[in-house]
């Protein structure tokens, strides 16, 4: 069995209430995940159950109230800010339903920032941002700021950028959900062959269940609990 890349153990979140006296949120309970590597994981389930707030802990964008997450065997519940960022930088790819994409720049200017934040020479990486330009299709856009992009560019170039500084775990919340039928159906398969082809760990936060079925697993996210869907 492959073992998992990526693991949460007991997560509970509780956020406080805004009322003097009233008890807090809670939104998760005793929930736990694991992934493996080259394994696509499907999270559904209602509108505000918490899908994005359980990627933002596995992102170390948000800390859990108790309970722990590893991340290739690295404890990352509790990080410092410096420590978080680290951990996003060099294990994480994180898509989000709205590209980011920093206007100002130009998309091969995009994908390589992430690798400048890390240190990397400007012609490194350059010249990996433009490989990954040319693994999205997108090679003749190099020089096009975002705003001359079309939905379904802006979010592969978003790919190439989660994806350039090579993470061991991909996390994707609600990728497609701003794009239409056939640009959705691109950008997922795109998602899902690079997935594939590097061995990621993934989870998917979808409310397309068509999408969700071509994931390995489908997990429905309710009460504070996973449960296979």
């Amino acid at each position: 069995m492959t073992p998992a890349i990526l693991t949460a153990m007991g997560l509970e979140k509780t956020y406080p209430s805004l009322s003097f006296g009233e008890p807090g949120v809670e939104l998760f309970r005793d929930l736990s995940l694991e992934v493996a590597a080259g394994e696509m994981v499907a999270i559904v389930g209602e509108s505000g159950v918490g899908k994005s707030s359980l990627l933002h802990l596995l992102a170390a964008l948000d800390s859990p109230t108790s309970g722990e997450i590893f991340c290739n065997g690295k404890p990352i519940a509790h990080l410092s800010a410096k420590q978080a960022a680290a951990y996003r930088n060099q294990d994480i790819g994180y898509v989000w339903q709205f590209h980011y994409l920093l206007p100002e720049f130009t998309a091969l200017e995009n994908i390589a920032l992430p690798l400048l934040a890390r240190g990397v020479s400007h012609a490194d990486a350059v010249s990996k941002a433009a490989t990954w330009l040319a693994r999205v299709e997108l090679s003749g856009r190099a020089h096009h700021r975002s705003g001359e992009l079309s939905g379904g560019e802006q979010q592969r170039v978003s790919i190439a950028r989660a994806l350039v500084t090579q993470p061991r775990v991909l996390l994707a919340d609600e990728p497609t959900g701003d794009l239409d039928g056939p640009t959705a159906e691109r950008v997922f398969a795109l998602l899902q062959t690079l997935q594939r082809e590097y061995a990621l760990a993934a989870v998917l936060v979808t409310h397309n269940l068509e999408f969700a079925s071509r994931c390995d697993r489908v997990l429905r996210l309710k009460q504070g609990r996973l449960a296979p869907a």
